[in-house]
């Protein structure tokens, strides 16, 4: 579905006409450029896209499929890049990623939606207000978008952090780190970890680039080199993000390794607890066994206080054998 189409002069919007064919051309003539932005559109809409703007058969391929890691391709007319926005749902605490595939040429900017989780009309309506910015051209809307998604990794990871630390003394508590739904908890957030890793993970090389960040000096093309300090401003972010997962993730290994081994502890308490009363049952257990076999010689058969006897004889050993084990942490 085609959700906006405008062509920007001087950083103003004016209404780009309905048919395609026009617009790339109407955009050059006045100087500036034309912004189409589509939401999971069909192959036979995007067909007209295609042929107006020249877009390579292999970007197009996956802008309709979608499911694609972040990545920067560079083709002869066009640039592609693809930005996974995520999304964190406290009440689940599910994290879920949608898609937005930028094509970027000299005149025109082409963005392709995927899901429910990116920003694209904010974005829109905040380069808008900012004409200075967007009479930067096409370069504008990339870096506008990557910023705007960048940023929310931040507000993700934040998120995540405070679940992180409810997880973390919900574990170390006396009683909540025996829970049977705790190490599934913990395995359930190692997911979401994983899921926001799959989208700030690949795109550290295409911001690289994009910011002319070390041995990537020679720039972009269809991408101003003046552009490039705040592609570094969103590399930055994104360096933070990415230094925050791969916390999060030995934090939360670190706090499964630590459930796992006070399970372990509790289990061998519990063990040592049924030891000790085993062995306190087995006392009795043997002296009414030898005295129940009913053989004529036996000690203090006949004796009239051998019962009594016998029955302190199995308390005294029974006190005995507590406090032993109380001493030593087994009860």
């Amino acid at each position: 579905m085609i959700v906006d189409c405008a062509i920007y002069r001087e950083g103003h919007r004016s209404e780009g006409p309905q048919d395609f064919s026009d617009a790339l051309d109407e955009a050059r003539s006045a100087g500036g450029f034309v912004w189409i932005g589509l939401h999971e559109p069909t192959a036979d809409e995007f067909d007209l896209v295609t042929q107006e703007f020249g877009l390579h058969p292999l970007a197009v391929e996956d802008a309709l499929k979608a499911h694609q890691r972040p990545k920067l391709e560079v083709y002869d007319d066009s640039l592609f890049v693809v930005l996974k926005p995520v999304v964190y749902e406290p009440r689940s605490d599910t994290v879920s990623s949608g898609e937005v595939m930028i094509f970027l040429g000299d005149s025109f900017a082409v963005t392709v939606r995927h899901g429910e989780g990116a920003p694209l009309k904010a974005v829109r309506r905040r380069l808008e207000r900012e004409p200075e910015l967007l009479g930067e051209g096409p370069t504008s809307v990339l870096y506008a978008i990557a910023d705007a998604v960048v940023d929310h990794y931040l507000d993700v990871a934040t998120e995540l952090q405070t679940d992180l630390e409810e997880l973390e003394a919900e574990v170390f508590t006396p009683d909540g780190g025996g829970s049977r739904h705790t190490a599934s908890k913990i395995y359930n957030f190692k997911r979401q970890i994983l899921e926001f890793r799959r989208a700030t993970g690949p795109l550290a090389l295409p911001m690289t680039r994009l910011a002319g960040v070390g041995s990537y000096g020679a720039g972009v093309p269809f991408v101003e080199d003046r552009a490039r300090p705040f592609f570094r401003d969103v590399h930055d972010h994104l360096t933070r993000v990415n230094e925050s997962v791969e916390g999060l993730d030995r934090l939360v290994s670190d706090i499964l390794s630590a459930h796992l081994a006070q399970m372990s502890v509790r289990q061998n308490d519990d063990m040592r607890k049924i030891s000790a009363w085993a062995a306190m049952a087995a006392i009795p257990t043997m002296l009414a066994g030898i005295y129940g076999m009913n053989f004529e010689h036996m000690p203090e058969l006949r004796w009239e206080w051998s019962y009594p006897v016998v029955i302190v004889v199995m308390v005294a050993l029974e006190v005995l054998l507590f406090r032993l084990f109380k001493r030593r942490g087994w009860m």
